[in-house]
């Protein structure tokens, strides 16, 4: 399996925005993070947050880093850069993050709330889904 420095390597950036945010998740409170080819995720029972690179599969001008979030209802923020609703009650979230200064309190409330959520019992599919991006 691929590591964080594997992940992350010659996208300084990135890094620094993910470094950044993961000290937001781990002051909310305890998450195993899980590093995959294409994203990180944040588990506790069940995954809550994904973060992944779209200069990975996007041409042009992108963001360093999206955050995805999982959240029982769709959020109104005009922020949002995508919503899909994947299953019935459960909405992805996806948040282009340009800078550390991105991760504001609004972000940390949504963080906050996903990583509660995540405590909740498996679902039947045993586990959550890939975040669809």
């Amino acid at each position: 399996m691929t590591n964080l420095d594997e992940f992350f390597a010659g996208r300084g950036e990135s890094r620094g925005i993910f470094e950044a945010l993961r000290a937001v998740v781990e002051a909310i409170g305890p998450a195993e993070l899980r590093v995959g080819k294409s994203q990180v995720s944040f588990r506790r029972r069940k995954a809550f947050a994904w973060v992944w690179m779209p200069g990975q599969y996007l041409g042009g001008k992108t963001a360093p880093l999206v955050l995805t979030l999982s959240l029982s209802s769709r959020d109104p923020s005009p922020r949002w850069k995508e919503i899909v609703e994947p299953r019935p009650g459960r909405f992805t979230h996806h948040l282009e993050l340009y800078s550390i200064d991105d991760l504001d309190d609004e972000v940390r409330g949504w963080l906050r709330d996903a990583w509660a959520a995540a405590d909740g019992p498996r679902s039947r599919s045993h586990g959550s889904p890939e975040p669809g991006g």
